[in-house]
């Protein structure tokens, strides 16, 4: 083997599309040629769906964090691999509570916890004419938070409601708005 040594990754299942998309994304063509936004829409997907499984704890990391711009994962393994998000949509992580909560900017996927996991809640979000953009129900999974993802530059209020308490708030989905709140308590 002339003396080189070899590095091999592991990576989880699909990660090769996810990377193959993630370079076409990135623009490797030369003269500044675009990518189709095929590609581009299917680059997002993979990486919502990647947020998904490690919220979920689906795939396993030793940290993955979410800014307003990209997914930050250090693997098992050591290596960090750094994903942006799509241009079009903002992730945001809400954690409403009643008693207990913790500062927050920028969620934490493997990190973060809420107080009231496994439970359900109405959502509402309207943008800034009132426009309901989501009216639904959904359950907290264990780690309490509730997943969304919005159009991106907007501001919106989110009412989040159970057993007779309302938190509102005005959220924004700007670069360097944060992607995780937990100021919703339930009054």
């Amino acid at each position: 083997m002339n003396g080189k040594k070899r590095l091999s990754v592991r990576l989880p299942a699909g990660w090769l599309l996810a990377a193959v998309l993630a370079l076409m994304v990135a623009g490797c063509g030369e003269g500044g040629q675009r990518v189709p936004a095929t590609a581009a829409a299917r680059n997002g997907e993979a990486v919502k769906k990647l947020v998904s499984d490690l919220s979920a704890g689906k795939i396993k990391a030793k940290s993955a964090s979410v800014s307003a711009t990209e997914l930050i994962v250090e693997w098992p393994d050591g290596t960090r691999t750094v994903h942006a998000l799509p241009q079009d949509e903002f992730f945001v992580s809400i954690a409403p509570y009643t008693d207990r909560t913790h500062p927050c900017e920028i969620h934490s996927l493997t990190g973060c916890r809420g107080e009231l996991a496994g439970m359900s809640f109405d959502i509402r979000i309207e943008d800034e004419s009132g426009a309901v953009l989501l009216e639904t129900t959904a359950v907290t999974p264990d780690n309490g938070f509730i997943d969304l993802w919005l159009p991106r530059n907007r501001t919106f209020r989110v009412t989040i409601s159970r057993d007779g308490r309302t938190a509102v708030s005005g959220i924004s989905t700007f670069d360097g708005d944060p992607t995780c709140i937990t100021t919703m308590r339930l009054l």
